[in-house]
């Protein structure tokens, strides 16, 4: 049947079964041609095989151009069933790599009473096969709406990864009644990076790293072949390519944004970074700076961070013009906070009230810059130090400091996993498997000069520091980024410091034309913020993606300060608060009237 179809040039696109036949055929079409095999492009069919084979593999996929009419939903609901089985080439995918695989192509009913609700949609599930036999599968999950707005959206990941990335949870920072970019029409995707954090063991997640492919993939190359992967299929299902393709991520997953800023401009028209670790080679030394202070006698217990955390209250929240337990003006702040006032008499621990100069070192590395003895590539010899405000805003299991850079006891060189700090286990895992190779390594001695060359390698790796994005602005990508003050995880001054290196390299007028960086004061690295005098939550919520979108698809940028809200999190979603989240270098200050509301506050420049 296929043969005679094939030969009679008689297939009719909208007919979901013969248009499966020739996505297929254009498939292994486009392989033979990559392979050099000789064909007779006069055949009319072939012609038409040849014109859908560039489509599916081109480089180009995402220029621009009208969506044009789509096959009907029966037709998508008939095509996503036959997708399982499917293979796309190594040769469609624009790094080196293994085939990509369907395993799954299934139609998952709308559902409005959810919240958030979701639509009608195909969910495809696939990996990609490795070139090292020893690396594992890239896994991924591409999620095609019926109702489809010609776009997509690329999900980033955080922390080591190791989790698929389905595309379905809503956005960073998302208020509780936005709609997920799948409800709006974009077709989403996004993969684990080539590793599943399950085959570790709880305290060894970064493991991986012994495999130089898998750290290829963490790095840039997974995400870049996902993306190629999933615009194929997005061909395959839609009968076009996406008129625009977005890159959303947080943390590790805003590195990334970055990364294929950088390193792919033709493939993203556009992309949201969100507390980005960029300089992903230094963190982990950077908070070995302040866990061996710990480690000789400066941890710091439970106990004592509400007394601080009060302690830089006290000295900072009136700087913005309001005292509300919040700091807002964050250049400011730090020049008003002397540790000297805090230390215990004769610098021994002798209670809650104070600290001793063991633990007041532990503060000062953190408040202080990780400088490496020599540069690492883009010319950077030091990652920044880490800015004041809601040391104990609520973050997970813990408050914030205690999660991320103090723990419930001290560190040692167990790597506890029900104690240790994040910065302990991350540091620990990033020296030992990433920098030494050696899962025996003591992170406590780590010594930076012993590693010089690897450091170099993995900076060039893993870092997302260049700071010439000319080729991504020229061709009209948009760049919207986001610095969360109150971050403990990251310190939000390598954002801001990134964001002026660029424009230094590309030019502040080609930086006002094409990127924009806000700053969320108090804000910790997953989003939420609380006043530390009476814990009531802070507005830190918005909705990147519609700015972007709008900035990309209407040429109209975000205005200079961005809405941030606080909602109640089912229906009706009532508006506890807003206040407005400003351009870099601006602050929101009070000026007057009711604190919970935005026009309250003007965007003014901090500064130190």
């Amino acid at each position: 049947m296929r043969s005679r179809q094939l030969k009679s040039g008689r297939l009719n696109w909208r007919n979901a079964e013969q248009r499966a036949i020739l996505i297929d055929s254009s498939l292994r079409w486009h392989k033979k041609r990559k392979n050099g095999d000789q064909m007779n492009y006069r055949s009319p069919l072939r012609l038409a095989l040849l014109v859908l084979s560039i489509l599916l593999g081109s480089e180009t996929i995402c220029a621009k151009k009208a969506l044009a009419a789509l096959p009907s939903a029966e037709q998508l609901k008939a095509i996503c069933s036959t997708l399982a089985g499917r293979v796309i080439p190594a040769a469609s995918i624009g790094l080196p790599s293994g085939e990509a695989t369907i395993a799954s192509g299934t139609i998952v009913a709308a559902n409005a009473t959810a919240t958030p609700a979701t639509p009608e949609f195909c969910r495809v599930n696939g990996s990609i096969a490795p070139v090292d036999p020893a690396a594992q599968l890239i896994n991924f999950q591409i999620n095609l709406p019926i109702a489809w707005n010609g776009k997509a959206v690329q999900y980033g990941g955080g922390g080591y990864n190791g989790t698929l990335i389905t595309g379905l949870a809503p956005l960073r920072d998302a208020a509780s009644d936005d709609p997920l970019p799948l409800t709006r029409g974009y077709v989403t995707f996004g993969t684990d990076s080539g590793h599943q954090a399950s085959a570790f063991a709880p305290n060894s997640v970064g493991q991986f790293g012994l495999n130089d492919e898998m750290v290829v993939n963490y790095a840039y190359a997974s995400y870049k072949k996902v993306r190629d992967v999933s615009v194929n299929m997005i061909g395959m299902f839609y009968g076009q390519p996406p008129s625009r393709v977005y890159y959303f991520g947080g943390s590790e997953g805003g590195r990334e944004g970055l990364t294929m800023a950088q390193r792919f401009p033709a493939d993203y028209d556009g992309i949201v970074s969100v507390v980005p670790a960029i300089q992903l080679s230094m963190i982990g030394g950077a908070f070995l700076h302040h866990e061996i202070p710990q480690v000789h006698g400066g941890w710091i217990p439970p106990a004592k961070l509400g007394m601080f955390a009060k302690f830089v209250a006290d000295r900072c929240d009136a700087l913005d013009g309001l005292v509300d337990g919040v700091v807002n003006n964050y250049l400011a702040c730090p020049s008003h906070v002397d540790l000297k006032e805090l230390r215990c008499a004769n610098g021994a621990d002798s209670g809650e009230s104070c600290l001793s100069d063991a633990q007041i070192a532990t503060v000062v590395a953190l408040h202080s810059p990780y400088e490496l003895p020599f540069a690492v590539p883009n010319g950077l010899a030091a990652y920044p130090q880490w800015l004041y405000g809601n040391e104990i805003t609520p973050d997970g299991r813990s408050s914030h400091m205690m999660r991320w850079i103090t723990g419930t006891a001290a560190p040692n060189a167990a790597v506890d996993i029900d104690t240790s700090s994040i910065h302990w286990l991350y540091a620990a895992n990033f020296v030992r498997f990433f920098v030494a190779k050696d899962a025996l390594f003591d992170p406590s001695t780590f010594d930076p000069n012993k590693f010089r060359d690897r450091l170099r390698e993995l900076s060039e790796l893993l870092d997302s520091t260049n700071p010439d994005l000319s080729a991504f602005f020229a061709r009209g990508g948009k760049l919207i980024m986001r610095s969360n003050t109150g971050d403990l995880a990251l310190s939000p001054l390598a954002a801001i410091n990134y964001f002026n290196s660029v424009s230094a390299r590309v030019g502040q007028a080609t930086v006002d034309r094409s990127a924009r960086l806000f700053i969320s004061p108090a804000s910790t690295h997953s989003g939420p913020a609380a006043s530390v005098t009476d814990g009531s939550p802070v507005p830190t919520m918005v909705d990147l993606l519609d700015p972007l979108d709008r900035w990309v698809s209407d040429g109209a940028p975000p205005p200079d300060a961005l809405i941030q809200t606080v909602k109640e999190n089912s229906p009706p979603f009532k508006l506890l608060g807003s206040r407005p989240m400003c351009r870099y270098p601006d602050y929101p200050r009070y000026t007057s009237g009711d604190r919970l509301r935005a026009e309250s506050y003007r965007c003014t420049p901090s500064a130190p």
